[in-house]
């Protein structure tokens, strides 16, 4: 995460937001039609959008105290929708069901339970929350409460004083379990009115899950060291802090899950990312998430061990998979996907520029296909390659493609303050297909060490590969003839064992499609465009 260091989220009054952002970021009417407030218009009539979705009469039943608000109607492409907007807190076990003509909206901060602390707390230990809905609370216990989210869900974020963003805090769970036939949608109003285009990104916060599980580069008042280190999500009064010592913490389920239009900015480099994971654990599951149009990171991961399948971001403006600060992350089947000519690096993978701090990280990325089609105007010189490795950190590779034509492929850097803490890399079965530099090396390393260390001509390692790749991501002659590591499974029992490297083994692997939202970079075959919504 080049643009965002440490999601230190500032958050602004209302009065400050026109200067907390771009022009379309802090003005969240943009779009042809209002939400209709009925406390102030009770007897207007709807106007129909020029769609088939017809508004439903009125909001579902909420368990949370304040249950879900009527905001009105809202009109686009799709139709006419019933806004039921939730409450800043979600303060019990609470549901939002598939209810045809609806669509929740997030507006604001919401939060999923109040932060249980550093360990979950006792009534010999109770924990006092900081954060602004729970202000005051003392908590002999974790709050524990989970937000359901029913499948084929529509959710919408709408910056108004502050950026819109769900909260899922420590001692707390989401269970957003979509299904291939009915995705659950997070995205912007803009998305819902129909102004978007293929370039539009930035337009709400996103979402955040807080964990227990280990981090580095303490950032909370009073955290100091790995007995307490802790980090802050954002800088305000009321933070969301994570952090812990438990790598097997469950923050939910997040499965055939789209986050559109996310990566809000508050100021320059203080941005959201589509999925934020802050000190997750094993028992955390996520599998198939599409980030699309991110403006910062696809998904970033802090601390914790995380666990991931089937991952698709398209169009991050900054990195499509950023990890650090001591993660110990394993990820199977990603199509990182960014715009030809834009993002950062495919893959930042570092301890957030704190060389030396501990635990290292460790993480293991396989079944991958990352492309960049062009030379990127965002890609600085402090990262120069589609996948930089730095910040103590050891990362393997692992029946990858990298398919960067204009671009140098791998960035290693051996740069540390103790002599001991230098960036390694282990790769097998991995292709690159890069400009004539192919990788960097910088500190201590130099190019020639970044290529002993990726192994070119071993473990079916090949540097100079020619891809063949169909519709943009799907394995073609080359690549199929390219053979799979035998042994993935003796690295973690987590991934699956395949027979082929990439991410898509051919035209009859198709778990992409369905679950997805198509746009110009990637087309997967399914039968929604990300600038619409779904109307079944």
């Amino acid at each position: 995460m080049n643009k965002f260091s440490g999601l230190l989220l500032v958050g602004c009054s209302a009065l400050a937001l026109a200067g907390c952002g771009a022009d379309d970021i802090s003005s969240p009417g943009a779009g042809s039609v209002v939400v209709n407030n009925p406390s102030t218009t009770p007897t207007a009539t709807p106007t129909s959008g020029t769609g088939t979705v017809v508004a439903a009469a009125s909001c579902p039943a909420f368990n949370a105290t304040g249950g879900l608000t009527d905001s009105g109607t809202i009109s686009g492409p799709e139709g006419t929708w019933r806004v039921c907007t939730l409450p800043a807190l979600v303060n019990v076990n609470s549901s939002l069901p598939k209810v045809a003509g609806v669509v929740y909206r997030i507006n604001g901060r919401v939060d999923v339970g109040c932060d249980g602390g550093f360990t979950a707390p006792t009534a010999a230990a109770p924990r006092v929350t900081t954060t602004a809905s729970c202000a005051s609370r003392s908590l002999t216990a974790d709050t524990n409460v989970t937000l359901t989210i029913d499948p084929g869900v529509i959710i919408y974020g709408e910056n108004t004083s502050e950026a819109a963003w769900l909260a899922v805090n420590r001692g707390n769970k989401i269970n957003a379990v979509g299904t291939a036939a009915l995705p659950i949608i997070f995205t912007s109003r803009q998305n819902v009115v129909g102004s978007n285009s293929e370039t539009d990104m930035g337009q709400w916060g996103g979402v955040v899950l807080l964990g227990r599980g280990i981090t580095t580069d303490c950032t909370a008042a009073g955290s100091t060291s790995a007995n307490n280190c802790e980090r802050n999500t954002e800088g305000s009064v009321n933070p969301a802090v994570f952090g812990g010592t438990d790598n097997t913490y469950n923050a939910g389920t997040m499965k055939y899950v789209q986050i559109r239009y996310s990566g809000y900015s508050l100021s320059p480099g203080i941005e959201l990312q589509s999925l934020t994971g802050e000190s997750l654990g094993s028992g955390t599951t996520l599998e198939y998430i599409q980030s699309v149009n991110s403006s910062d990171d696809g998904v970033e991961f802090f601390g914790g061990e995380v666990r991931m399948k089937h991952y698709i971001a398209v169009n991050a403006d900054d990195d499509s998979l950023d990890i650090d600060t001591g993660i110990k992350g394993f990820f199977q089947y990603l199509l990182l996907l960014q715009r030809s000519g834009g993002g950062d690096a495919l893959m930042e993978i570092d301890s957030n520029g704190n060389e030396d701090n501990a635990p290292r990280q460790t993480s293991t990325i396989a079944n991958f296909t990352a492309i960049q089609p062009a030379a990127s105007t965002n890609n600085d010189s402090n990262d120069q390659a589609a996948v930089l490795i730095r910040g103590n950190s050891d990362i393997t590779l692992v029946n990858g493609i990298i398919n960067t034509p204009a671009n140098e492929c791998i960035r290693l850097n051996g740069t540390t303050t103790n002599g001991s803490a230098q960036a390694t890399l282990k790769a097998y079965a991995t292709v690159l297909s890069c400009n004539a530099t192919k990788f960097l090396g910088t500190g201590t390393y130099n190019a020639a060490a970044v290529q002993t260390q990726f192994g070119s001509g071993s473990n079916a390692n090949n540097d100079t590969f020619t891809s063949t790749l169909t519709s943009t991501f799907v394995n073609g002659t080359n690549e199929t003839g390219v053979v799979a590591y035998a042994n993935i499974q003796t690295i973690s029992t987590y991934f699956d064992k395949p027979t082929y490297i990439g991410a898509v083994s051919g035209a009859s692997d198709t778990w992409y499609r369905g679950w997805t939202c198509n746009t110009a970079t990637g087309a997967f075959g399914s039968t929604t465009a990300c600038t619409a919504l779904p109307t079944t």
